[in-house]
């Protein structure tokens, strides 16, 4: 297992970040296809209005893994056409040189840069050279590391599965199974997918240990993390390993904040005004705090 988490940070991709450097990272969105079993439908309203806030003040948006959901769907051209007015919001960033993402278990065919660039000229069939290079030019990343100028210290990104083995090394083994099986019995009968750590907390606790121990024998790395669901804000001087939830909380999107070395936890969600009118609002969880508490 460690030999896994060991690649994913000699194989990083580096980001260098400073105090003027604002950035965003959000994962597990799911996003499907509009159907019974799209999660984050209930949400998309809160999170479009939560990336164009981001993206009019000028934050960086880094994706940590599972924006999509190709488990319960064949193919991403119905998703894209569920949510195309998401898609087109991290266009701007895109096209601004402000998107990073990195592939999760649930989109893993996304390591494969063939797979990325034909799904995108099926949907996008370029007009000429110059469009075919800049829009094949989208890559995702298996890991990421934010690495703080003129210092050696550097936070570890990852999606979080690469501490859970059997969702990494036979994820079309689950993919075979959320697909063909659990599927059909959470439509019909509510079952809950037992590959999910996100519905399994005996899967949850020990993805976080591994990660732990992966931490602890390397000098207590600091690591932001998806795939459990679960959000993680540690206080100074406790490991540091952060999680940054997920877009498909009931009615609310968790996501972690970077601005001016600062880290903080925050929730957009909708809340009703004097009037009882309901407005989308973020709601500060955690922090902010110092990243060097962590470094």
């Amino acid at each position: 297992m460690h030999s896994i988490l060991d690649n994913a940070f000699k194989n990083a991709k580096p980001l260098n970040i400073n105090k003027d450097s604002k950035i965003i990272l959000f994962s597990d969105l799911h996003k499907g296809d509009n159907s019974y079993a799209d999660d984050f439908l209930h949400n998309m309203l809160i999170y479009q209005h939560a990336i164009k806030e981001y993206y009019d003040n000028n934050f960086t948006y880094i994706e940590l893994g599972d924006g999509v959901e190709l488990w319960e769907n064949y193919s991403f051209e119905p998703i894209y056409k569920a949510h195309k007015s998401s898609f087109e919001l991290l266009k701007l960033f895109y096209d601004d040189d402000r998107l990073y993402m990195l592939w999760g278990n649930h989109d893993m065919i996304f390591g494969d840069p063939l797979t990325v660039e034909k799904m995108l000229y099926k949907i996008f069939p370029p007009k000429n050279i110059k469009q075919k290079e800049r829009l094949f030019n989208l890559e995702y990343h298996e890991s990421m590391l934010l690495q703080i100028e003129n210092t050696d210290k550097k936070i570890f990104l990852i999606h979080g599965h690469q501490a859970d083995w059997f969702n990494y090394r036979f994820w079309k083994v689950s993919r075979f199974f959320v697909r063909y099986l659990w599927m059909p019995l959470q439509k019909w009968f509510n079952v809950k997918d037992p590959t999910s750590p996100a519905k399994n907390n005996t899967t949850l606790n020990r993805i976080e240990k591994k990660l732990k121990n992966w931490m602890l024998k390397n000098d207590n790395q600091m690591v932001i993390a998806g795939h459990t669901h679960r959000p993680r804000f540690p206080d100074p001087g406790l490991l540091p390993y952060f999680n940054d939830g997920s877009c498909v909380h009931p009615n609310s999107i968790i996501g972690l904040e970077i601005e001016n070395l600062e880290i903080t936890m925050v929730k957009w969600h909708f809340e009703k005004d004097e009037d009882g009118q309901n407005n989308i609002v973020k709601t500060v969880l955690a922090g902010p705090q110092k990243l060097e508490l962590y470094l």
